[in-house]
């Protein structure tokens, strides 16, 4: 069988300019790969006709089929169908069809079709639209000499829809692809992404020469380190079995004290369900976090049968009059503690979590990036402290998930 790549093409100047992030490009290359198409190269390229044709060329010369993202709107500047017809060497020609579609979204909203929609029916000949179409862009099969050109909008929610339901089935069934891949991802937090490599170096090597799955590692922030298990088989059946094996594997090497989710988690979900299985109620008193754990949380649904609140003692002297902080320096481990104890009682919730610390940039430059952290679970309290290396919004980001995972460890140890 004959092994066929594929190559995206981001199209934007937008892109090159950093005023918008392309995170298109790296979810259609991850479902590329979660479906067996291999894709070497991802370009990115300004609204300039001819650097347009110039990349789509290139892409062609070296890639069995390209997906071009954006430039597919209504104004002058979205020019990839123009481009398209160009590198055909083919005319737009105008589909009634489509005209009425788009018409008929712009009816649905009460809302006049403005002229200019009217590129967006423009088709190449020989190219034909994408069955699915959730928005007025539709999106484009282009075939050019053997090769096949897709294009499809930059809109996010109307770029997946398209490559999932149309693009990723039309390569797999033209290819002949037949085979299945699955992932499988576990969450770690409290080790090192070197330091999981090295515990997992046997299974790494053992899976090279088996050649029947792979371990990867991804850096995640505030999502934790993520290990991912892909395998491949020619059934469902198969490619799960040996997900679930290998992640038997990796857990006994590994350890539920630094794996807090098996099946791709979040932390605040997994505290959820802890709580929620063992009857507790939960509350937080977050100074220096400054309301990003009570939100992380109340952003999952269902979380209120758990969640009591969160208690937002910025100054002193709220940590004084609502949490009966005593006098003293606000970054230390007398503040955190009685700030964990006293958002139960004020709450009247079973187990809490506080934060209090200096995440810069002012302050005494030893001090910035000193945070103390408490749970309370059963009524005792426990704290610890990390001095951070990094920037603001990281130090936020790893101190929420640092004592989220506090407070996991021991309510894992509570069952």
């Amino acid at each position: 069988m004959k092994r066929i790549s594929c190559e995206v093409v981001a199209v934007g100047t937008e892109l090159l300019l950093g005023q918008v992030v392309d995170t298109n490009s790296s979810w259609i290359g991850e479902q590329l790969a979660l479906s067996g198409i291999d894709s070497f190269f991802q370009t990115k390229v300004g609204d300039n006709p001819e650097r347009i044709k110039s990349v789509l060329r290139q892409a062609l010369n070296r890639s069995d089929y390209v997906i071009v993202c954006g430039g597919l709107g209504p104004t002058q500047d979205d020019l990839t169908r123009d481009m398209i017809a160009e590198v055909m060497g083919v005319e737009l020609r105008l589909r009634d069809d489509l005209v009425e579609k788009i018409a008929s979204m712009f009816s649905g909203r009460n809302r006049r079709m403005p002229e200019n929609n009217l590129r967006q029916a423009m088709v190449p000949e020989g190219a034909e639209p994408l069955a699915v179409m959730p928005g007025t862009a539709p999106g484009l099969k282009a075939p050019i000499g053997g090769k096949t050109i897709y294009a499809v909008p930059g809109v996010p929610w109307e770029m997946k829809q398209m490559v999932t339901s149309c693009i990723i089935p039309d390569i797999r069934t033209e290819a002949g692809l037949t085979s299945i891949i699955r992932s499988k991802t576990l969450r770690t937090w409290g080790d090192s992404e070197s330091g999981l490599a090295e515990k997992l170096s046997n299974d790494i090597e053992r899976l090279d020469q088996e050649g029947t799955a792979t371990i990867a590692f991804l850096a995640s922030g505030i999502e934790g380190l993520k290990i991912r298990i892909t395998a491949k088989g020619d059934s469902e059946e198969k490619v799960n079995a040996i997900l679930e094996a290998e992640a038997k594997k990796v857990s006994r090497t590994i350890g539920d004290e630094i794996i807090f989710s098996h099946n791709d988690q979040s932390m605040e979900s997994t505290i959820i369900q802890l709580c929620r299985s063992q009857g507790l109620s939960l509350g937080v008193a977050e100074s220096m976090t400054g309301g990003l754990i009570a939100s992380r949380i109340t952003s999952h649904s269902g979380s209120s049968d758990v969640f009591k609140g969160g208690i937002i003692p910025y100054a002193n002297e709220v940590k004084h009059a609502v949490l009966h902080v005593a006098d003293g320096p606000a970054v230390s481990k007398v503040t955190v503690e009685q700030m964990a104890k006293s958002v139960c009682e004020v709450l009247n919730c079973d187990v809490s979590v506080a934060i209090s610390g200096n995440a810069g940039p002012t302050a005494m430059e030893d001090e910035v990036g000193r945070v103390w952290m408490a749970t309370s679970v059963d009524g005792k309290v426990e704290s610890f402290t990390i001095k951070w290396p990094f920037d603001r919004d990281r130090v936020r980001q790893f101190t929420t998930i640092s004592v989220l995972n506090a407070l996991r460890l021991r309510l894992s140890n509570r069952q």
